[in-house]
């Protein structure tokens, strides 16, 4: 169902790839937009360390509306993107994810989502801080939920040789 990396040499082992996922701050979201035309959106991210990958955002909205539409998706991150201009290329890292998006609707099941995603971004905030953050956009707080089908990580060749 999904094509294997063509150059397998420059496939990333599964630890790093989801080393790059847990470290990853942002990545992009790909859905099918309107029109045939494909929707890719900048995304902060949670990754649970198996197979899931959850986003937040408002309830409504053309991302949702998309995930509507078409449950497909994939999202990648960068890891790596160190430019070496003097051999017109760039010392790259990424993560490609395929699988499956859905609204999520069961409230503790979000809950347990954005609490997760907002000790990510903010390690060091108090329980008391992350529960007001949240209960103060509860009403318009939307999430998503992405199950992994296909992961691959792949480097620049000029990495494999160090």
């Amino acid at each position: 169902m999904f094509r294997e990396m063509r150059l397998k040499r420059e496939a990333l082992e599964e630890t790093a790839v989801k080393e790059i996922l847990e470290n990853g701050t942002s990545g992009v979201l790909a859905l099918q937009g309107e029109d045939g035309y494909p929707y890719a959106v900048p995304l902060s991210y949670f990754y649970d360390g198996k197979d899931k990958i959850y986003f937040h955002g408002a309830k409504k909205g053309y991302k949702m509306d998309m995930v509507k539409q078409c449950d497909k998706a994939s999202f990648c991150v960068i890891g790596q993107d160190q430019i070496v201009p003097e051999e017109y290329t760039s010392y790259f890292k990424s993560v490609i994810a395929f699988g499956k998006v859905r609204i999520m609707k069961d409230e503790k099941e979000i809950r347990s989502a954005i609490e997760k995603m907002a000790d990510k971004y903010h390690p060091a905030g108090t329980t008391e801080e992350r529960n007001a953050a949240i209960d103060s956009e509860w009403s318009i707080l939307g999430m998503i939920g992405f199950q992994i089908e296909h992961i691959s990580g792949k480097q620049a060749r000029e990495l494999i040789k160090k």
